[in-house]
């Protein structure tokens, strides 16, 4: 929660979850020093309009796939681009989204932002 109050609560908790999963780090402190670093990266890359156009070029394969959450569909593109994964970034966010389940629903984060 801490990561998400440093965003105002406007990043998905799926996406933090999966960044969380996928950082190395001896602690847990260091997992989320580089999760909140990675975050910064990501939402500068997300920015900029080329980005999302290879979104949106796609995102039918993404959907297909039941890859639904846009927002780990982004960072798989940018994890990816930046080559922090060895496979397609379709594939890191099948992994993401069906091996490694959404814990998160958007009632979750109303809840939260109502508890501030």
């Amino acid at each position: 929660m801490q990561i998400s109050a440093m965003w105002n609560h406007q990043i998905d908790f799926n996406l933090i979850c999966t960044i969380l999963q996928n950082v190395e780090g001896e602690s847990v402190q260091e997992k989320i020093d580089q999760t909140i670093a990675g975050l910064s990266i990501f939402e500068t890359w997300k920015l900029q309009s080329n980005n999302i156009k290879k979104y949106e070029k796609n995102k039918k394969e993404f959907i297909e796939r039941r890859c639904c959450n846009h927002d780990i569909n982004l960072f798989s593109i940018f994890f990816e681009e930046k080559g922090f994964i060895k496979y397609t970034s379709i594939k890191f966010a099948t992994i993401s989204t069906i091996n490694n389940g959404m814990p998160f629903v958007d009632k979750d984060k109303k809840g939260q932002i109502n508890n501030k």
